[in-house]
């Protein structure tokens, strides 16, 4: 079906940037295209995010991510030209926040213990930060390629992770990247891991990357006892702790695989203590791979039946004699 526009029904008119059809229409959400819109509309007027919200039906808090987003993309300018050009269209941090303090330039402070509670700053507050600091535009657009549209909670959440918690601008991506990879992208997430990096002084790409490592390794590895253990939910808090334990031991997962066998076998049911008992059994006796206990066992076996035969016990009662001998073993 081909379309055609009528152009005889036009009233009064307004530009739309060409590079608005060319490169956003599918970038950019419904919200960001009436907000743009309606602020092409008012060329040359003064917008207040109350006006902006009233007029295109989306809430204050989506206006100024909207504003933000068109900014970012050098579509809106914060100031309007004084060239012959076309001015760009005033937004919504042209105005003046009357009985307010001014917005104080961004400075990069040195690390500092996190305070309990982020500053939420306004979409105002945001542009400011990202006019003062070169850092925290690379950072925003960056950010843009690894996770999408930047909402102002990640905004906020990023400056605070910069400004606060005095992270690098290479550490803060490192971190994003990481946890776009696991598809763990919830802002509380996020802060939680850079809190903790924070604290053990890792803000450098050297120890960023050797964390990951570490981080990366420690989810392999319990995806591999959930996987032997046939689990279909994450660990709880105690069994995590007893499987950071048993790694920190050194014991390979095929070894707990075989020892969650055994616990199946004995009592029929997924027990972490009990597990656990049978793995400290053979590390106590020297045991270190599944090959090692499954020697011990034929070994053990084979006594037990050169002892039980000299005592006149028939096949019954070596079964039944070896299935009690055999829980020592563990």
């Amino acid at each position: 079906m081909e379309f055609k526009v009528n152009c005889g029904i036009w009233g009064a008119m307004f530009g739309v940037p060409s590079i608005v059809a060319d490169n956003f229409l599918k970038l950019a959400t419904g919200g960001q295209i009436k907000v743009l819109l309606y602020l092409l509309r008012c060329s040359g007027k003064m917008c207040s995010t109350d006006d902006i919200s009233a007029n295109t039906g989306i809430s204050a808090e989506e206006a100024e991510e909207a504003v933000l987003f068109w900014q970012q993309a050098n579509v809106l300018s914060p100031q309007t030209s004084g060239t012959s050009a076309p001015a760009p269209v005033p937004s919504l941090m042209e105005q003046t926040v009357h009985n307010s303090e001014p917005v104080q330039p961004h400075v990069q402070k040195t690390a500092e213990p996190a305070p309990d509670h982020k500053t939420n700053l306004s979409g105002q507050e945001i542009a400011a930060v990202m006019k003062d600091s070169q850092d925290i535009r690379e950072l925003f657009k960056i950010a843009e390629s690894i996770l999408g549209t930047l909402k102002n909670s990640q905004m906020n959440s990023m400056i605070w992770m910069y400004d606060h918690l005095g992270l690098k601008k290479e550490v803060i991506i490192t971190l994003l990247s990481y946890c776009a990879s696991i598809e763990k992208t919830n802002t509380a997430y996020v802060e939680k891991i850079a809190s903790v990096w924070a604290e053990n002084d890792i803000n450098t790409m050297a120890a960023a990357q050797d964390e990951i490592q570490r981080l990366s390794a420690s989810r392999d590895y319990i995806s591999g006892i959930m996987r032997a253990f046939e689990m279909t939910r994450r660990p709880t808090t105690k069994q995590a702790e007893l499987i950071q334990q048993w790694r920190n031991a050194g014991f390979s997962v095929e070894l707990i695989r075989y020892a969650y066998e055994k616990t199946i076998e004995r009592i029929d049911k997924l027990n972490f203590d009990y597990i656990n008992k049978i793995l400290l059994s053979w590390r106590d006796s020297g045991f270190a791979t599944v090959q090692e206990v499954k020697n011990a066992e034929t070994t053990y076996r084979d006594r037990n039946k050169k002892a039980a035969s000299k005592n006149g016990m028939n096949d019954n009662d070596v079964e039944e004699y070896e299935s009690v001998i055999n829980q020592f073993l563990h």
